[in-house]
């Protein structure tokens, strides 16, 4: 049974591709590793016993550990903060000057929860600078989703590394899932981490590493934007084609269904 769901909301989650995503998952997989963790939706889906967890975002990272480590703590900060357009943006404001590391962990929450479009995004002096969103973004986690959710964290080193970094440390029996930021004809999607996020020139990069994670023996999972740098890219793998929609639009009526890739070097069953 598969009942953890992510305590983040986040621009290009793949929420909507976990029942394509589940098949790639078997048992006989001894640890789980994601190396562009972003809200993790498929690592709270699976809940493994023993994870690797690694994002470049230092913020997230910390937010992540904090959660894990002092999830009461977190949520008492967390329940305390007020609500509103003009709360939303003090806090804001406050969140770029520097504070107690469960502050900030709180902060983090409460300003991706309603923030426009779960984004993280920040100015070239790397404060937050995503504006408010409105009333559409839900309600706060509570305390049994945090709980719950630093009980499933309970298992996972979490880590501030490249992917590249990360990925030195897959062995035989790992399953790796990865899910970078669209980098598309040289031009990001949408842009969440500065100018040292996933680029064009990475793509390259991560197709040489699925070599090697193959031949440790373990299993990769890569979901991507179908476009001609990805399937030249990841040639050779077994490449299918899942339709989504994409949660990066401004807003929700100009979103549209979209083709991702699941490129792997596992081949599913037909039907799954």
């Amino acid at each position: 049974m598969h009942n953890g769901k992510p305590f983040l909301r986040w621009a290009g989650s793949k929420k909507r591709l976990i029942p394509k995503l589940l098949p790639y998952w078997g048992d006989g997989h001894k640890r789980y590793i994601e190396p562009f963790m972003g809200s993790a939706a498929l690592f709270f889906a699976i809940e493994p016993s023993d994870a690797l967890l690694s994002d470049i975002n230092s913020d997230l990272i910390e937010t992540f550990c904090n959660l894990r480590d002092h999830p009461r703590a977190v949520y008492n900060r967390l329940q305390k903060l007020p609500l509103g357009e003009d709360a939303y943006y003090c806090i804001r404001q406050e969140y770029a000057l520097k504070s107690p590391s469960l502050d900030r962990a709180a902060r983090f929450i409460y300003l991706n929860r309603f923030c426009f479009n779960g984004l993280y995004r920040t100015n070239l002096g790397g404060k937050f600078n995503v504006p408010y969103a409105g009333s559409k973004t839900g309600s706060l986690p509570s305390q049994d989703d945090l709980s719950y959710a630093a009980k499933i964290l309970s298992c996972a080193q979490i880590r501030t590394r490249d992917f590249s970094e990360a990925l030195q440390d897959v062995q035989s029996g790992d399953f790796v899932y990865m899910d970078p930021p669209y980098a598309v004809q040289n031009r990001r999607i949408f842009r969440q981490y500065g100018p040292d996020s996933f680029g064009i020139e990475d793509i390259a990069r991560l197709a040489a590493a699925l070599a090697d994670i193959d031949r440790s023996g373990a299993t990769f999972v890569v979901s991507y934007a179908m476009c001609r740098e990805a399937i030249e890219a990841f040639a050779g793998w077994n490449i299918r084609r899942a339709q989504t929609q994409r949660s990066v639009a401004g807003f929700s009526k100009h979103r549209r269904k979209a083709v991702e890739l699941l490129i792997s070097n596992r081949k599913l069953p037909d039907g799954d």
